[in-house]
């Protein structure tokens, strides 16, 4: 995994803190702890979009620069959240694989008693560690930091190390993850995927492997200078080739949607107006 990418870790957090300034009624998700996941320079900035105007006009440019990022990762986290409170009571405990300051194992009540490991860069995980004895005093004991690189350590033999054993039913998350690996991180990732229990589920975004190649750039020439161009981005992948790649370790795709579908469920209601980045998609699957 690219070093870079323990460096785009704060940018969903924050997006969601700010989204948590829009009234109760207009927001794409809840998460009440985004905010305390901020440093003091970002928090400064957050709080200053309770100001209408401020607020509009940061979304505003992000979606200039990075045209519908906002609500592709507001929809992902909730398509996400939802996705694994309907399988709460099929599972026996969560991997979260690139979890950077999401907040999950901590807002979601129907998590708090199920083990939770959660994995990212050893950066991240000391910037978490450090946020979340601010804001618990502790690390609270269903939750355990993995410090691990997918593309160079042992996804198996880490877990293991921290009490992980594959006959649990597991949910895996893997929210912008796979973009930045190798093909052969992607592979060994999935190699640990193939033991784990029948019946374990998972959900995990990926980027269009024409984007990748420079075939298509979705009016995202910027993105594609900025993050493939520049070998911060590595990995992409077709819809149509998902089903066989995961047969090959025992997975079978339950759905594999773009942002649009889930934008029409999650934005509309809100009665705001944007778009959805076309560039990625999200596979929820089961584990034969």
């Amino acid at each position: 995994m690219t070093k870079a990418a323990a460096k785009t870790g704060m940018g969903p957090i924050t997006l969601v803190a700010i989204e948590q300034n829009f009234p109760k009624n207009e927001r794409v998700i809840e998460d009440e702890l985004a905010y305390k996941m901020l440093p003091f320079s970002v928090k400064a900035f957050v709080w200053l979009t309770r100001l209408s105007l401020v607020r509009d006009l940061t979304i505003r440019i992000t979606e200039k620069s990075a045209p519908g990022i906002w609500g592709g990762m507001l929809c992902r986290k909730r398509y996400i959240d939802e996705k694994l409170i309907d399988s709460i009571h099929h599972i026996d405990a969560v991997v979260n694989m690139g979890a950077g300051f999401d907040t999950r194992a901590y807002r979601l009540s129907a998590l708090f008693e199920i083990p939770v490991w959660e994995l990212d860069q050893l950066e991240n995980i000391k910037s978490k560690q450090t946020r979340l004895l601010k804001t618990f005093g502790t690390i609270p004991s269903h939750v355990k930091l993995v410090a691990i690189d997918l593309d160079y350590d042992d996804l198996g033999t880490v877990l293991e190390l921290h009490d992980y054993s594959t006959d649990k039913r597991t949910f895996f998350i893997g929210e912008a993850v796979t973009q930045y690996l190798t093909e052969k991180g992607i592979r060994t990732t999935f190699d640990f995927l193939a033991k784990a229990a029948s019946g374990s589920r998972i959900a995990f975004t990926y980027v269009l492997k024409d984007f990748i190649d420079g075939r298509n750039m979705y009016g995202w020439e910027k993105g594609y200078k900025d993050y493939v161009a520049n070998k911060i981005w590595l990995f992409g992948m077709e819809p149509e080739m998902w089903p066989k790649f995961l047969k090959e370790y025992g997975w079978k795709v339950i759905e594999d949607v773009g942002y649009d579908d889930v934008a029409e469920k999650y934005i509309e209601p809100t009665g705001r107006m944007f778009a959805s980045t076309q560039i990625e998609r999200i596979v929820f699957a089961e584990k034969l």
